[in-house]
């Protein structure tokens, strides 16, 4: 299944620790809280320092879409002890366990950030930055790939139509099926990420 999700319909919510406001951009299953889901992808404004939401059982991918970048101290990768990073808009995403303290430092001002959560055991996530051309994408069984626009572009699924994205748009495409994913940056740089999200390996 392919769905287009307009930025106008993504859904505006407060952080679980009351901090600030989320917009949820996909959750799955479908209507499930920020206490049961599998997976979400959300972004945040993030304006002052201060520590993350906790949430057990769930992994977490944080990138920069917007801002100067932010410090994350205490951040862990699961079984490994705590440690910090530095991301901007030019760093790869950072993945941490989303059950572990960690503190936001801003660097200069606020960013906005992409979140990729995923619980831990059921479901894991990739995320990535989009390139322009075209690829092939596996989506697994259960499994989903979003395309999130951070600036407005075209896509097109299998040598369809190109669609057109505007900012915070998203491409939805639910497997399973091998799908041939082209993007291009509608007369300018493709600036677009990549999430992709599939049932875990078993333990």
């Amino acid at each position: 299944m392919i769905r287009l999700l307009r930025a106008a319909d993504h859904r505006v919510m407060p952080w679980k620790n009351g901090g600030g406001s989320t917009t949820e951009i996909a959750v799955a299953p479908a209507g499930a809280s920020i206490d049961n889901f599998d997976w979400r992808v959300s972004t945040a404004t993030v304006a002052a320092d201060g520590p993350f939401s906790l949430f057990p059982g769930v992994d977490r991918v944080l990138a920069v879409l917007a801002g100067a970048g932010i410090d994350l101290q205490g951040i862990a990768p699961r079984g490994a002890p705590s440690g910090s990073a530095r991301i901007d808009r030019t760093s790869a995403p950072v993945a941490f366990a989303a059950d572990v303290p960690v503190t936001g430092c801003l660097c200069d001002g606020p960013i906005t950030d992409l979140n990729v959560m995923t619980r831990r055991g059921r479901f894991a996530a990739r995320v990535r930055r989009a390139a322009e051309g075209a690829e092939t994408v596996e989506v697994a069984d259960g499994g989903t790939v979003l395309l999130f626009a951070v600036a407005p572009c075209r896509a097109a699924v299998d040598g369809g139509p190109r669609l057109s994205l505007g900012a915070a748009d998203v491409l939805r495409v639910d497997g399973p099926a091998t799908r041939r994913l082209g993007v291009d940056g509608d007369g300018g740089e493709v600036d677009a990420w990549l999430v992709e999200i599939a049932a875990a390996d078993p333990a």
